[in-house]
């Protein structure tokens, strides 16, 4: 289904926004859909904080001239797949994500992993526990990423053997 909803934006995103197809993920509820912008051309010796002020001011006007068009496409896409569309942009170093969803998830944790979550917040990692949860699933997903990645892609397999089983 990722592959039907990565080939529906792809044939809808103007080829001009993007320097190549746009990155395309979802799950449920959301669908992400972010594209790489060219980079900033800058002359030599330009100090890293004006290069990544550049890379965000071109994202922020890549936002506001696609606006209208971004909102179409959208709304199509929340129709066609149920689902809400958030946005985004990258270039170079830089990527902003314009709009998203922050769902509520339930979960049950003992005394010891509460205190993990109050420590975060007493120190300012965090405003509250669900923040501090956010920041620690963050946490696992860029130190864990190879083995997430093993992980989604052996779901892929058991959908695919699932697809080909007697009942289908």
């Amino acid at each position: 289904m990722t592959e039907d909803i990565g080939a529906w934006f792809a044939n809808r995103v103007p080829k001009t926004w993007f320097a190549g197809p746009p990155e395309v993920s979802s799950d449920s509820e959301e669908i992400l859909v972010i594209g790489d912008l060219p980079d900033v051309e800058l002359a030599g010796g330009t100090s890293t904080e004006a290069r990544e002020a550049a890379r965000v001011a071109r994202i922020d006007r890549f936002r506001e001239e696609t606006r209208d068009e971004r909102v179409k496409i959208a709304r199509d896409a929340e129709r066609r797949f149920r689902r809400k569309v958030a946005w985004g942009a990258r270039c170079g170093e830089e990527t902003r994500i314009f709009t998203t969803l922050s769902l509520p998830v339930m979960t049950r944790l003992r005394m010891p992993e509460r205190a993990v979550l109050d420590t975060l917040v007493a120190a300012g990692v965090a405003r509250s526990r669900s923040d501090a949860l956010a920041w620690c699933v963050r946490l696992v997903g860029m130190h864990q990423s190879d083995w997430l990645k093993g992980l989604r892609d052996a779901l892929v397999k058991v959908d695919e053997a699932r697809g080909k089983g007697p009942l289908n």
